[in-house]
């Protein structure tokens, strides 16, 4: 198939490119390149099966494709509030454009959702049919009431248009070609360690999260691509819960640092817990995560180290 996927050389986008391809797909990766990193596929560039196009998801595009895959947009704090209402337009006016494509040419789209639009849940585990506690004016509501929006613009296509939808509410994934800088607790922690810092906990690091390594959401996000009539959004996440202060301790244990904690007040809106119910994953999709904190954790940290030896030869 022609495959496009939009924030491509991304950190999920561009594994899920790598993958595509080794499937024996034609792939299309579209990025502005705000987030996404040309290192991350310039190995992908003699590919013939592989093409890259530099352009932005708020402006229109015409391309014949059989599938789309919509992840273009900052996806961490510290990127998404650095221009919040850029961030709203690329959600916003990104699925737009990426449905009217898909309308034209009749391709089936995946919106990369979030777990994001739960909130600060007041329902635990969240389960899909949960419509979420969301600060409509917050600091995170760029990123948060974007992603909302764009599964309103999913569902509404498919209603009045018969566009074939995907919705993916992605939680917590972690893995290589993380940014360093992007704000993330995996990577903030792991790059901390790495540099003999103490590692920042918020209030005092009780908040939980679950993480999915990127190999385990990849093919979740495929085998809910290639599912028939599933037009419903599903949660894709580890359900595996850990406290972030419990995140931080296994760490330092890999890296072989003990550099202690330094403690922030909790940030504005940040929610206090987060675990994905995936039954609808299981039942429709026969997708578990299978690879464990502490084995993606050490690869993760493997990726870093070696970046930190390779600026220091540079």
């Amino acid at each position: 198939m022609r495959i496009l996927i939009t924030g491509g050389a991304g950190f999920i986008g561009s594994h899920l490119c790598e993958r595509l391809l080794g499937e024996g797909n034609e792939v299309l990766c579209l990025d502005n390149f705000f987030t996404g990193r040309r290192e991350n596929i310039i190995h992908l560039l003699d590919n013939p099966r592989f093409e890259l196009l530099r352009h932005d998801v708020t402006e229109p595009i015409l391309l014949e494709v059989d599938q789309i895959y919509n992840l273009a947009c900052p996806a961490s704090p510290v990127h998404y509030q650095y221009n919040p209402v850029k961030t709203v337009k690329t959600s916003v006016m990104g699925a737009i454009n990426m449905l009217g494509l898909a309308k034209r040419v009749r391709a089936r789209i995946l919106q990369a959702s979030t777990s994001e639009v739960y909130g600060d849940p007041l329902v635990h585990p969240q389960q899909e049919e949960y419509w979420g506690n969301v600060n409509p004016i917050g600091l995170r509501s760029c990123y948060d009431e974007g992603k909302r929006l764009a599964e309103t613009l999913m569902a509404d296509y498919h209603r009045q248009n018969n566009v074939d939808i995907r919705i993916a509410r992605i939680f917590n994934t972690y893995g290589p070609r993380m940014l360093e800088d992007d704000g993330r607790v995996v990577s903030n922690f792991i790059v901390q360690a790495l540099r003999g810092e103490a590692l920042t906990l918020y209030g005092e690091g009780q908040q939980t999260r679950s993480f999915c390594y990127v190999e385990d959401l990849l093919e979740g996000l495929i085998r809910l691509m290639n599912t028939d009539d599933q037009h419903q959004p599903v949660n894709l996440g580890n359900p595996g819960e850990f406290t972030i202060k419990q995140l931080a301790e296994e760490v330092m244990k890999i890296v072989g640092a003990d550099t202690g904690f330094k403690y922030l007040p909790l940030p504005e809106d940040d929610p206090r817990q987060r675990k994905p119910d995936i039954t609808r994953a299981q039942q429709i999709l026969g997708w578990n995560p299978t690879i464990p904190l502490h084995e993606g954790l050490v690869k993760t940290v493997e990726f870093f180290r070696n970046r930190q030896q390779n600026a220091l030869a540079s």
